[in-house]
C-alpha cells in the first residue's frame, strides 16, 4: 500500500472530476460509506431507508488486494458517516482520514467497538517471514457477540449524526441485534453439545474471535491476514497428521479460496471439505441474492454442525 501514499496525497489536493466514476447525486438522506461487507451489512440493517449506505469494496473482490479508486476516495470525503474496520488492511485509509472535515464526517472503526485479540501463530501454522511483533487480529465481526457490539456502536453513530431519525435507528438496531443474539445462542448450543472441539482450516484463519467466544480449538495453514497461500511441507504434513490422528471428518476453507491446500489434505487424509464464510466480502451472486451477515453465518452454523458431530 505504501506505493499509493503519494498518489493519495495528490488526490486530496486536486478536485476529482472529469474521468472519475460518477458518484450518485445527494438524495437528501444521510450518506454512509462502509469499507467492507460486515460494516455495510450492519449499517444497512440499522439505517433502513433513512440513510444511503454504500460499500466501497465491490462484491467478488479479494479484500486483502483491494486498492481504493478516486471515486472511493471522493465518496469517503463526502459522506456523513464512515464505518471501517481499522487495522493493517485499512492502512490505506490513514491519508484519507487525515484530510476529512470531522465537523461533517463522523468516523467509526469497528475495532474500537470491541475487546481486541492479538493475532497468533499456533502449532503447525506457517509463520510469515516479515512478521514484526504482534498485531491485533482485525476480523472482529466473526464473533456474533462482537457483531452485537458493532451494531450498537453504528446505531449510536447514526443517532448522533441524524437525530431526527434516531427512533427508527434504535428500532432497527433492536430488531437486528435480536437476530444476532439468536444466532449467538445457536452457536453456543452447538459448541456446548459438539462431539469434537477442534476445527482444521486448510487456509487462512480469520476466525480467532469466533473460536475464542465458543471455546473451540483450531489448527490452520496461515494466520488471518497472511499473504501466502501455499504452505511449506512441514505445515502441510502437520495438518495431514492432525486430521488422521484425530479422525477429523472435514477440513474448512474460507470464501475466495483456491482450495488447493484443502484438496491435498483431503486426498492424503481421506476427509471431506467444507466452507466457513468469514463474511469479509461476498461474491456477486451472493450480493444479488441478498445474502446478509446473519444468513451467511447460519450457513456456517450448519457446516460447523456437520464438522463437529
Amino acid at each position: 500500500m505504501k506505493r499509493f501514499v503519494l498518489f493519495f496525497c495528490l488526490l486530496l489536493l486536486v478536485p476529482l472530476s472529469g474521468c472519475a466514476a460518477r458518484v450518485p447525486e445527494d438524495d437528501g438522506r444521510l450518506a454512509v460509506v462502509a469499507s467492507n461487507f460486515p460494516a455495510y451489512d450492519f449499517a444497512r440493517a440499522v439505517a433502513g431507508e433513512a440513510a444511503s449506505v454504500t460499500m466501497l469494496i465491490a462484491p467478488g473482490t479479494e479484500v486483502h488486494s483491494y486498492d481504493p479508486t478516486p471515486q472511493d476516495i471522493r465518496r469517503i470525503r463526502e459522506c456523513d458517516l464512515l464505518v471501517f474496520c481499522g487495522g493493517e488492511s485499512d492502512a490505506w485509509m490513514e491519508d484519507i482520514l487525515a484530510s476529512l472535515d470531522r465537523s461533517h464526517t463522523a468516523v467509526l472503526a469497528m475495532m474500537d467497538a470491541v475487546p481486541l485479540l492479538n493475532e497468533e501463530t499456533v502449532e503447525g501454522m506457517e509463520a510469515e517471514e516479515d512478521e514484526e511483533g504482534e498485531e491485533y487480529d482485525e476480523h472482529v465481526w466473526t464473533s456474533p457477540a462482537n457483531a452485537v457490539r458493532i451494531t450498537a456502536a453504528i446505531r449510536d453513530a447514526l443517532c448522533a449524526a441524524d437525530p431526527e431519525n434516531a427512533a427508527l435507528y434504535r428500532a432497527n438496531a433492536e430488531e437486528y441485534i435480536g437476530q444476532l443474539e439468536a444466532l449467538d445462542a445457536d452457536f453456543a448450543a452447538l459448541a456446548a453439545s459438539a462431539a469434537r472441539r477442534t476445527v482444521v482450516f486448510a487456509d487462512r484463519f480469520p476466525l480467532l474471535y469466533f473460536v475464542r467466544e465458543f471455546g473451540l480449538e483450531y489448527c490452520a495453514a496461515f494466520p488471518g491476514c497472511a499473504e501466502e497461500t501455499e504452505p511449506g511441507a512441514q505445515t502441510l504434513a502437520f495438518l495431514i497428521r492432525k486430521v488422521r490422528e484425530e479422525e477429523i471428518p472435514y477440513v474448512f476453507t474460507i470464501e475466495f479460496s483456491n482450495g488447493r491446500v484443502a484438496d491435498m489434505i483431503c486426498e492424503a487424509a481421506g476427509c471431506g471439505r467444507l466452507t466457513f464464510h468469514s463474511c469479509h466480502n461476498v461474491t456477486r451472486d451472493e450480493w444479488e441474492a441478498g445474502e446478509t451477515y446473519v444468513s451467511l453465518m447460519r450457513r456456517n452454523l450448519e457446516n460447523l454442525r456437520t464438522a463437529l458431530n
